[in-house]
């Protein structure tokens, strides 16, 4: 009875100073708090990065724009530039431009003209149609790749995708690729007479 009785109060006292012990507490608070204080930080890094080169991204997409709307405009060279901009912030990035021309602001994403019969928004059952492009096809976006030529309305787009300097491995995602795109309009200077639209007649299939 007596050897009972001390157990019991030994396995008290035992769990009343196992209770109150916190040796070990800060270890665990702190494993607890990196893994936020990490994911906050990484992420403040990637966001910063992200902002910076957007930034970048848009002043050397306009400047590229702008020098290529010249008569002695260099696309190659613009090119080059924008992609030795981006990649000074984002180390490595792929960049890749397109340029789509325009005869007027008013032609932008504007289809070729055609015979719509059956009311559908698309060239087909042997609508007749105008090939006003040249490229001997009905077209959705009367646009004509390239940077066109004197006068004309040029869509200048650059796409950035890059590997982020501070990957994030405690968010889904968080080290995956990054992707960013600027366009600019320009017009070219009529350093020529402007080419018009082609007239020659079509028949979508």
């Amino acid at each position: 009875m007596i050897a009972a009785s001390c157990t019991l109060k030994l396995g008290k006292a035992f769990w009343l100073r196992l209770r109150s012990d916190e040796s070990g507490t800060t270890v665990m608070e702190f494993g607890l708090m990196v893994t936020v204080f990490m994911t906050l930080l990484l992420g403040l890094f990637d966001l910063g990065q992200m902002a910076y080169a957007n930034a970048i991204l848009k002043g050397a997409t306009q400047d590229a724009a702008r020098s290529s709307a010249l008569e002695t405009g260099n696309t190659t060279v613009a090119d080059t530039k924008v992609k030795e901009a981006v990649q000074a912030v984002a180390p490595g990035a792929t960049v890749t431009s397109s340029r789509v021309s325009y005869y007027d602001f008013e032609d932008v994403e504007r289809p070729e003209s055609w015979n719509d019969e059956n009311d559908n928004a698309i060239c087909d059952n042997s609508e007749a149609y105008t090939d006003e492009n040249g490229n001997e096809q009905w077209d959705s976006d009367i646009g004509i790749s390239g940077n066109g030529g004197a006068g004309d309305v040029v869509i200048y787009t650059v796409t950035v995708t890059y590997d982020p300097l501070f990957p994030n491995p405690f968010m889904p995602g968080g080290a995956s690729e990054r992707k960013i795109s600027s366009s600019a309009v320009k017009k070219n200077q009529p350093f020529a007479d402007q080419a018009s639209y082609g007239a020659e007649a079509g028949i979508c299939d």
